[in-house]
């Protein structure tokens, strides 16, 4: 039987090693540098531009390849109809772009476009402009982008995530506590429950996450989930392939303990299972999540995996922790140097957690304004709670320390009692079951180092426990949210200016005749453009003067000038109505009398981009 045990461990341990790296080939193959969450980089035409005809395509640009579905891109006309030819589809087959075509005969106004991609991160993101041909529209379409995912799909996929987070936990905490910690069959007997509920939980919230993924990915409601195009385009996606892998685990992993008699043994055979299968598991996360799009991935699923683990084993060993303190039988209880092997594993795994979420950190952010993005703010929220477990965490080692001493302590009122009596078992051997060795026990219950110190723990414990749970849901948050790096790349792309600004000084020679005018144009490209100007005294204050005009002309095409028609706004002069042909540089001539004689031309350069 032995060896038959042996046989069927070796195969098992097999098994895992061939499965684990048959899915790291599959879902890391072929991982590009990139950016977490797709950013829009450009369109054409771009937003706010005022057309002279008519286009024939609509065309949005990204910072990395992205996936198309059949409403990726929708255009809707001035009364909100849509007015799109067909399907949306890479422009020219670049995989980072998406085309579609428009029909003909389009009207004067303003059109909306929205669009909505999945990023190489597995997530969906959206956003929407606008363009006009002829003129804009007093009354354009709606230009708010919808939501990317639907809302009930959305919060059904965040609590599956949530409870798959903490189905790993305790699947892989527990099971490092009852082989490292406390090994042995009362810790066996205590948690098998525990890991079954674990396992269970992280199976049935795969298979949710499984169903409501086709949906999330083509942004249909919860009707999609019923749809089998959707499941079948799901498990042909790098997401989908990751979840079957995570399954197809599970699977091996109960076969395994089925072969095992469930008789976890802490023996070199079960140490390189559990570390095998616990690695394949956090891997279906990071092949699949933010580590698997972006700057340096393999380092970044490296560090995914590792954050991954060390959060399971101290989560889920706070667990452990909690339940062997509440539910261990009187005669058995937890030793204390199961508590201490946990202590010392927990500052560990905290060490762990430091080191790999600093890089993810960065690696997330990427600057310090990026702590003003919501994945920054999120961020932050989970540092507020990580500090605060740590808080808790401290207690519990105080209390972890008394209970260490208290068996020493209670041995040395056993002996001045009772003259020459041989010495209890050491209390930190965790085999033996002298009484001294059980927490809670010995010849005075009612000295301070038992009872109490065990009470004092299990709060400790139990507010680290509450608080995980809290961590918990900020991080299944902040994996569903755009990378403050994406956040400020993608307010870097667009918000390049779209306006020009010029200042121009200016001096008449009179006495308080010398100021500034501040001229905007936009969006400061060929076609129509809006024209502000005001005008600044000597001080810096705002002025009114009688008479401002404005041309521009390009004098290397022999173009203009071109007259701004500016009126006055009372409080500045603007004009709606200039229309520039032609890129280049242009020179911008204004011409401001500040009284009935005083008046001065002056001019500066200014770029106009297509």
């Amino acid at each position: 039987m032995a060896r038959r045990g042996m046989k069927q461990g070796r195969y098992g341990g097999r098994a895992l090693l061939v499965v684990v790296a048959v899915v790291a080939g599959v879902l890391l193959g072929g991982a590009a540098p990139a950016s977490a969450h797709a950013v829009l980089t450009g369109s054409d035409p771009r937003e706010g531009a005022v057309l002279q005809t008519a286009p024939k395509q609509i065309t949005v640009s990204f910072n990395e390849s992205v996936v198309l579905a059949e409403d990726s891109v929708r255009v809707l006309d001035p009364d909100s109809r849509p007015v799109t030819a067909g399907d949306p589809e890479h422009a020219d087959g670049k995989a980072d772009t998406a085309r579609v075509p428009l029909t003909g005969g389009l009207k004067a106004g303003t059109y909306s476009v929205s669009w909505r991609v999945l990023s190489e991160d597995s997530h969906a993101v959206s956003g929407a402009f606008t363009f006009s041909i002829g003129a804009p529209s007093k009354f354009g379409a709606e230009t708010a982008a919808g939501p990317a995912v639907d809302p009930a799909v959305d919060l059904l996929y965040g609590i599956g995530r949530y409870v798959a987070y903490a189905g790993l936990a305790l699947l892989i905490g527990l099971a490092v506590f009852a082989l490292v910690c406390w090994p042995g069959t009362t810790a066996v007997q205590l948690l098998r429950g525990s890991f079954r509920a674990g396992s269970w939980a992280l199976a049935l919230s795969t298979l949710a996450l499984l169903v409501v993924r086709g949906p999330y990915a083509s942004g249909d409601g919860l009707a999609g989930v019923f749809d089998p195009q959707l499941l079948l385009s799901t498990v042909d996606s790098r997401p989908g392939i990751a979840l079957l892998a995570r399954l197809a685990l599970l699977l091996l992993l109960a076969l395994f303990l089925r072969r095992a008699q469930s008789e976890w043994s802490a023996d070199r055979r079960t140490a390189l299972a559990g570390v095998l299968l616990a690695l394949g598991l956090a891997g279906t996360w990071a092949a699949a999540e933010h580590a698997s799009a972006g700057i340096q991935v393999p380092l970044a699923v490296l560090s995914s995996v590792l954050h991954l683990l060390a959060m399971a084993v101290w989560l889920g060993g706070l667990t452990a922790l909690l339940i062997a303190l509440c539910r261990a039988p009187a005669d058995t209880p937890i030793p204390p140097a199961a508590v201490a092997r946990f202590s010392r594993l927990a500052l560990a795994s905290v060490t762990v957690l430091a080191a790999t979420g600093v890089y993810q950190s960065w690696r997330g952010l990427g600057s310090w304004e990026a702590f003003t993005t919501p994945y920054g703010r999120t961020l932050a929220l989970k540092a507020v709670a990580v500090v605060l477990m740590l808080m808790a965490a401290s207690y519990s080692r105080n209390w972890t320390e008394h209970l260490r001493r208290a068996p020493r302590e209670e041995r040395e009122l056993v002996t001045v009692g009772g003259g020459n009596q041989s010495p209890p078992p050491d209390p930190m051997d965790g085999t033996t079951d002298g009484p001294a060795n059980r927490l809670g026990t010995g010849p005075d219950p009612d000295q301070p180092g038992s009872d109490d110190h065990r009470r004092g723990l299990r709060r400790s414990v139990l507010a680290e426990v509450v608080i995980g749970l809290v961590v918990l849901v900020v991080t299944t948050v902040l994996t569903g949210s755009q990378p403050g790096r994406a956040a400020t790349e993608s307010a870097a792309a667009l918000g390049r200016p779209d306006l020009t600004l010029t200042v121009i000084p200016f001096d008449t020679g009179a006495p308080g005749g010398s100021g500034k005018v501040q001229i905007t144009l936009e969006p400061g490209r060929v076609g129509r453009n809006v024209v502000e100007a005001t005008t600044y005294g000597p001080d810096g204050s705002l002025i009114a003067v009688p008479e401002l005009r404005l041309t521009l002309t390009q004098s290397e095409q022999n173009v203009g000038p071109l007259d701004a028609e500016l009126a006055d706004q009372r409080g500045y002069w603007g004009s709606d109505t200039l229309n520039l042909p032609l890129a280049g540089t242009w020179t911008m001539r204004a011409t401001v009398r500040v009284s009935d004689i005083d008046q001065v031309t002056v001019e500066k350069s200014v770029e106009i981009t297509s």
